[in-house]
């Protein structure tokens, strides 16, 4: 029997999905996993000659093409020791490309510490869960360009397509395909959260029921809004409980899990200095979201304001939409205003552009204002900031007395709307020109000798204050 083209550790969902894909395309893939019943899985997917699984290492590298690419589909916490497995096995040229959600600085590590060995390594971001997988993902490779050019034929082939361009493209060096993935992830965090945001508006404001937010996501999918995670969000809405009838989100727990990208992507912006409000209240929403037996004894104790919503029904859901929408622009230029920080700071050279056009398809963020997103760093590579570019200046504009009508509702009812109001706040602070932090750096320099400067002549100055 020939060689296979790929080697896969770790079949299952996932890696089965992306073994049928790679498949379809022409790829045959080697595919190793200690469960003899996945092992039995992964075989009954395809022909023997496209797909078959081996039971030891030592067979399953020994089935493959030189250089050899093996494709690692394993949790983050496992890579090490998968690479540990492998590596007595390889030889100088073998790329293994780690397709899991790796945490960036760990990818970095990697890679230099195979290169020792002269192995290849990339660090992927692979975006669109499991269809994805297998219908064509969103896919950012970082790592040695010579890597990337083993693994390109690959990656372009399975990736999902736009205007026949395919959603794949090298980001830079090192851990930067990582890099991009978990900002990609810290936006979807923020989105995520806003739209539970808006939902919870409209269902204890306005009184929505699951049949008509079915609608009004729907219906908003269609316009400015469009994109993947509102798509899902009216979807979820119309699905009804079998057994009972009910709505199923209704009978969901209201525990938000996480797998840890977005308070990395939070935390890194807290290193390299750049604000983040939106993505940071959606990473401290699901963390609320965990207390729920506190929230619950809270709740006996701690009341809220009798609020009866008097206003204009129809007016205060399009007043939403238009919260929701610069919301989500607000999670999307931090996240970019991120990735311009990162590339900077570690060395990448990001190209902004072509990570908003690979996020254009694939991706659990894409989304119809990404084609915009794309025009505008083609059209200005050193933008600062997304609010400050066509069309999205006017967007925001637009829609800012909406925003704030929202959020006064939101406050005058009770409800926690903590994405929507730190999207506005971080709309309000970057529009401002003089920020009350000038009395911030007075106390430090009152209490601990921090020295300040001044706005009216150049230098550093200490105040002896008391």
């Amino acid at each position: 029997m020939a060689a296979y083209h790929l080697g896969m550790v770790g079949l299952g969902v996932m890696g089965a999905n992306l073994a049928r894909n790679l498949a379809e395309h022409g790829f045959s893939v080697a595919g190793y996993a200690r469960s003899a019943d996945t092992r039995a899985a992964f075989d009954r997917l395809a022909a023997p000659e496209l797909l078959r699984s081996f039971a030891d290492i030592p067979s399953f590298v020994g089935a493959l093409d030189r250089p050899r690419r093996i494709l690692l589909l394993v949790p983050a916490n496992a890579v090490d020791a998968v690479i540990a497995s492998l590596r007595p096995h390889l030889q100088p040229g073998d790329l293994l490309v780690d397709l899991g959600n790796s945490f960036f600085r760990d990818t970095e590590r990697r890679s230099a510490d195979l290169e020792q060995d002269g192995l290849l390594f990339i660090g992927s971001g692979v975006s669109g869960g499991e269809k994805g997988a297998l219908r064509g993902p969103s896919i950012m490779p970082g790592g040695q360009r010579e890597a990337y050019q083993l693994i390109a034929p690959v990656f372009e082939a399975i990736a999902a397509r736009v205007n026949g361009e395919p959603c794949v493209a090298y980001m830079g060096p090192r851990g930067a395909g990582h890099y991009v993935k978990m900002v990609h992830n810290g936006i979807e965090y923020g989105v995520m959260q806003l739209l539970a945001e808006a939902y919870d508006l409209l269902k204890r404001v306005a009184g929505a029921t699951t049949e008509e937010l079915a609608r009004i996501f729907g219906a908003w999918n269609q316009a400015e809004l469009n994109a993947y995670l509102v798509e899902i969000t009216a979807a979820i809405f119309g699905r009804r409980d079998p057994d009972s009838g009910q709505p199923l989100v209704e009978l969901i727990l209201d525990e938000a899990e996480q797998k840890g990208t977005g308070k990395w992507t939070s935390q890194n912006a807290l290193d390299l200095g750049v604000p983040t409000h939106t993505i940071n209240a959606a990473v401290e929403g699901r963390l609320i979201s965990a207390l729920r037996g506190e929230r619950l004894a809270a709740e006996k104790q701690l009341p809220g304001p009798t609020f009866v919503f008097s206003g204009d029904r129809a007016a205060f859901i399009e007043g939403v939409r238009g919260a929701l929408y610069a919301g989500v622009l607000c999670s999307y230029a931090q996240g970019f205003a991120l990735l311009r920080a990162a590339s900077q700071e570690y060395d990448y050279a990001l190209n902004l552009s072509e990570i908003a056009a690979i996020w254009r398809g694939g991706c659990i963020i894409r989304a119809a204002l990404l084609e915009d997103v794309r025009a505008a760093f083609a059209a200005q590579p050193d933008l600062p900031n997304l609010l400050l570019a066509e069309p999205f200046r006017t967007a925001v504009l637009e829609r800012q007395a909406a925003w704030r009508a929202t959020l006064r509702t939101a406050i005058e009812a009770g409800i926690p709307v903590p994405a929507l109001a730190a999207s506005l706040a971080y709309f309000d602070a970057y529009r401002t020109g003089r920020l009350p932090a000038n009395l911030t750096q007075a106390q430090r320099d009152f209490f601990g000798a921090h020295t300040y400067r001044r706005i009216d002549r150049d230098g550093v100055f200490h105040t002896e204050w008391e």
